[in-house]
């Protein structure tokens, strides 16, 4: 078992070694953040398991809404047609959700598969939540491999982003590339347009700040941290400046607020962790997080434990008055950014 909080990744270890010993499996449920990473081996896997020109014959796709057990097992029932294997992918349909009749029918029909099938559910716009207790989800783990596709490590990202950089004929030290993951989010999907666009804006080889700088679009979380910095630095201008490019890329006050708030509740926690020397790690972990850790113990050391105290509550209180008040919820995001910078 996975340590707890931890997500479980021995199903996509499973599936990485079916591929590279060329033996794919029966029968797969592929869900998880990492979208780009699961479309991916998706595309590996059918690959694999229907090699040369004449995959499309013997490949069938089923939507949720058209799924029943009667059509998954007339799908299953197919012979492979001038190759050895079937194909059978069902997209957004939850298995653990179907009628009791039902669960009992997919129960046989996937105990059951032949050695001809590969039988695939892909949990794309709908969330995956297996009932252990439940028989189905016995089956699943005995006859098949549940693939949890997680947001990467900072390291495997950093390469990632690397590899990428220099398919394009570019060089980018790790260091920029951090600062890409942190400006950018660490999903690939949004990672490999950011790189195509800063690709083709970089007159050089070598990948700059200023070229991340000039065409990378950041993520909210990212723009919530330099008004955190701003108010760090008691400079309720640059502050309210940054509130202002928010404002330009169309962000709600609730949206800010929510963000801002999670920003200062992690300020307090690397505050604490500072006061009673635990290190940057211990941060992370008690939020899941794997960057920028650094950065944030770093800006903690500019804010006393008090200030981040009454930050915290601040932020509830306006976010409790922006919802209950009736009150211009930009003005009340306003006097909170400036009230935080003064206090600092």
């Amino acid at each position: 078992m996975p340590p707890k909080n931890k997500p479980d990744t021995s199903g996509f270890d499973k599936l990485k070694k079916d591929l590279s010993a060329g033996t794919p499996g029966q029968l797969y449920l592929f869900h998880g953040e990492e979208t780009y990473l699961r479309d991916y081996y998706l595309g590996r896997l059918r690959d694999a398991v229907l090699p040369g020109g004449l995959g499309e014959f013997n490949r069938h796709d089923l939507a949720g809404k058209d799924m029943s057990p009667h059509a998954l097992e007339e799908a299953v029932d197919c012979l492979p047609i001038l190759t050895e294997r079937t194909f059978v992918l069902v997209t957004d349909y939850d298995l653990f959700k179907a009628g009791e009749k039902d669960r009992e029918e997919y129960l046989r029909i996937l105990g059951n598969l032949p050695d001809y099938c590969c039988v695939v559910f892909l949990y794309d716009l709908i969330e995956y939540k297996a009932d252990a207790r439940t028989k189905l989800a016995a089956a699943v783990k005995k006859y098949g491999t549940a693939v949890n596709f997680v947001r990467q490590g900072q390291r495997e990202l950093t390469d990632w982003v690397r590899r990428h950089f220099r398919a394009q004929g570019k060089d980018i030290e790790p260091r920029l590339c951090e600062e890409l993951i942190f400006l950018c989010g660490d999903l690939m999907q949004n990672l490999q347009q950011e790189v195509g666009k800063i690709s083709a804006y970089a007159k050089g080889e070598r990948i700059t700040r200023g070229d991340i700088e000039a065409v990378a679009t950041p993520q909210l979380s990212a723009v919530v941290f330099r008004i955190a910095d701003a108010i760090g630095e008691k400079n309720y201008d640059k502050a309210a400046k940054v509130l202002g490019e928010l404002y330009q890329m169309q962000k709600s006050p609730y949206e800010i607020m929510s963000a801002l708030g999670k920003q200062l509740r992690q300020l307090y926690s690397a505050r604490l962790a500072l006061d009673q020397r635990r290190d940057a790690a211990w941060v992370g972990r008690l939020w899941g997080m794997r960057y920028p850790m650094d950065r944030l113990m770093v800006s903690a050391r500019r804010f006393s434990l008090p200030w981040c105290r009454r930050a915290v509550v601040r932020c509830a209180q306006t976010d409790l008055a922006m919802k209950s008040t009736g009150q211009d919820p930009k003005e009340l995001l306003t006097t909170l950014l400036l009230e935080l910078a003064n206090a600092a």
